[in-house]
């Protein structure tokens, strides 16, 4: 995990630039020459037919559509067994998700979306590491993914965890407080603006934050970005009710 700081420098570069992060950013410009340079069809394979490309306002609206009809309890009717096979040879997926890994927070199903759907990367805490990084850049760069959403939610126990540490000088062990250190700074964002409820807050915080790293993330989404070939958004996933709020 990465050690992001909160000064305006480590947000607008906020993933120390490594050999392999570099060999990583190398390997996917060399695969998105390549897929222009060969045409859809022929980067894609003979897998199922691609679907009609789509602007991310439109993976977006997606989104928000199928999150509806999950509140309401009124899915989609799915046949999973449908098109698995076509499945193998390409994906076609039209958003990318940035999600916490919290297991009462299931993308596919907040969105109402089938196999194949969403791209979908997740960490506790759904901040933004080297790894994740690389994740979005294959997606946004070599499937063509016109949207990231980076998705919070209600009662984050990663978010909560950082809080109390901050607080009350708690120790964690292992690997967390590597998290803490990710999550730290949206906390401490928060807390400054003075809000009554600062779990709530600094969730909030923590998915914007987010959204300007990748908005910033060289070298590849930040000039998809500007070339409006992505568009980048932030939400939060209620727990009680199912709504994801845009922020």
């Amino acid at each position: 995990m990465c050690d992001q700081h909160c000064s305006v420098a480590a947000e607008r570069s906020p993933l120390p630039v490594s050999r392999r992060g570099l060999l990583v950013g190398a390997a996917l410009l060399s695969a998105g020459a390549a897929l222009s340079a060969c045409g859809p069809a022929e980067a894609q394979g003979k897998g199922p037919a691609a679907t009609t490309p789509i602007s991310g306002d439109e993976g977006l609206q997606r989104l928000m559509d199928g999150n509806a009809r999950y509140v309401a309890n009124a899915p989609t009717e799915k046949d999973y067994s449908a098109g698995r096979a076509a499945r193998v040879a390409a994906q076609y997926p039209f958003a990318s998700i940035l999600s916490c890994a919290d297991s009462r927070v299931a993308p596919e199903l907040a969105f109402d979306q089938g196999p194949g759907d969403l791209f979908v990367v997740r960490v506790a805490g759904n901040f933004l590491n080297d790894d994740g990084l690389a994740s979005l850049e294959y997606g946004a760069l070599v499937l063509n993914i016109p949207l990231i959403m980076v998705l919070g939610h209600s009662n984050c126990g990663a978010v909560d965890a950082t809080i109390k540490v901050l607080k009350d000088g708690t120790r964690l062990p292992g690997h967390l407080p590597e998290l803490v250190n990710s999550i730290k700074p949206a906390v401490v964002a928060a807390k400054a603006k003075g809000g009554t409820d600062l779990l709530a807050d600094a969730t909030v915080e923590n998915v914007r934050r987010n959204v300007r790293l990748l908005v910033t993330g060289d070298p590849v989404v930040s000039r998809l970005v500007k070339q409006g070939k992505v568009k980048v958004v932030g939400g939060v996933y209620d727990l009680a009710t199912g709504r994801v709020t845009l922020v």
